[in-house]
């Protein structure tokens, strides 16, 4: 008898069901995880060097991400299980905040847990170019970010009264989003892959330690080298992502020092309003990504990006400004996260895209290298409105990039070029 082949809806259904509630149980855990530069400076007097490495390594992390992402390489068979083991290995050592209270064990946890987040998006970007068709790739992404950033919304003021009314609440607040978020797992073990019509064959080769550590990079390399418009797409997202990273170390100070914020006023502007920018935003971008290429897109977002500095300026005279500055950043954030998450596939078009996705991961920890302590040493010099400035020139920068490389080789997203065809 003649084995029978799940149906193709079957793929999408189970796709969107995992990947949507993947997005739903970590919704607690990161609105928690967000505030901890803020919780260490305000609970654990943590140092601004410590602050410093927090903020550094998130994005640095990115870099060794790389290695976790490559395993999947030509490799269907290894997807679920990368996706798996990630959410398992991010959320661990969180469960022993109760414990601890030295500062650079949450910056260790941090860093784990950015390391494997950041690590398993080329996997998950995977699985939806494979399971999911071309014109409901771009929504069940769009939907599954909007769920996550409702969630967040609506956890900002119950998280903000929790850490300001109860002593250390985020003590036992992260081992119980941990264990949340680890339910996902099981969504995520009944994943079916599409398998392909010729299996893929694979060569078993010795061993080789510099074979594993250096083959990433050089994939990388050779990628960027035979596509110059996927390569000068990175310049300019490396240029806005730094602008970006470089006020991150200027904001703890900028919110305790300058504007005096308690934990309920700081909640309500990175969670709730910017979840609610996030969400209003999203239809609009998602619309827009079908019908601008995505140097004009990207574009778009960095210049809006490049106004958030100037809100929070204006919130030393009065808080409305805050609110109006975060709810900005979500708009710009849901154009930001669709440019870099589905990058890899509208470039990679039928080629595998998880090398054009791992890219988009190494070049985070980069910039990470980069602009955090340099926008920390500038805080030294100068002050946080200095650096906040600076942060926004950067932006302005990415936008000219972005622009002008779309006119010198505009690329347009795969549906416009069937449409064009047609």
């Amino acid at each position: 008898m003649e084995a029978t082949l799940p149906s193709p809806d079957i793929f999408v259904s189970k796709t969107r069901i995992a990947y949507t509630w993947t997005r739903i149980l970590n919704t607690p855990f990161w609105a928690i995880y967000t505030l901890l530069p803020f919780i260490m400076c305000k609970d654990l007097q943590a140092t601004p060097w410590q602050i410093a490495c927090i903020i550094s390594l998130k994005p640095i992390a990115s870099l060794f991400s790389l290695y976790w992402s490559s395993r999947i390489t030509q490799r269907r068979d290894r997807l679920v299980s990368n996706i798996i083991g990630a959410g398992i290995l991010s959320h661990l050592p969180f469960l022993f905040v109760p414990w601890i209270s030295h500062p650079w064990f949450f910056i260790l946890a941090s860093a784990t847990y950015m390391l494997f987040y950041r690590g398993v998006n080329p996997a998950w970007m995977e699985v939806l170019k494979i399971n999911v068709p071309e014109e409901s790739r771009k929504t069940l992404f769009a939907y599954g970010s909007a769920v996550y950033h409702v969630g967040g919304a609506l956890l900002a003021i119950v998280s903000g009264w929790l850490l300001d009314d109860y002593f250390q609440a985020w003590r036992w607040l992260f081992p119980l989003t941990a264990l949340f978020s680890l339910g996902a797992i099981i969504f995520q073990a009944t994943l079916p892959i599409k398998t392909l019509s010729s299996p893929e064959k694979t060569e078993m080769s010795p061993f080789s330690l510099k074979e594993q550590l250096t083959k990433p990079w050089k994939e990388a390399w050779n990628l960027m080298k035979q596509r110059g418009d996927f390569a000068h797409f990175q310049i300019g997202f490396m240029l806005g992502g730094g602008g970006l990273m470089l006020w991150q170390p200027a904001l703890p100070q900028f919110f305790f020092d300058t504007l005096q914020l308690n934990y309920k006023e700081l909640t309500i502007a990175m969670n709730l309003c910017k979840s609610v920018g996030y969400t209003l935003a999203l239809p609009l971008w998602t619309r827009l990504m079908t019908r601008l290429d995505i140097f004009a897109f990207s574009g778009s977002v960095t210049v809006i990006a490049a106004l958030f500095p100037l809100g929070l300026m204006a919130a030393q005279w009065n808080l409305f400004w805050l609110y109006g500055a975060y709810l900005l950043y979500g708009f710009m954030q849901a154009g930001s996260e669709l440019s870099w998450n589905l990058s890899g596939p509208i470039f990679s078009k039928q080629e595998e895209s998880s090398t054009y996705s791992g890219i988009n991961v190494m070049t985070i920890g980069m910039r990470g290298c980069i602009a955090p302590p340099l926008g920390s040493a500038l805080c030294n010099l100068t002050n946080a409105t200095v650096v906040l400035l600076i942060g926004g020139g950067f932006c302005l920068l990415a936008t000219w990039q972005m622009l002008s490389q779309r006119e010198k080789s505009p690329y347009k997203p795969p549906d416009l070029v069937g449409v064009a065809k047609n």
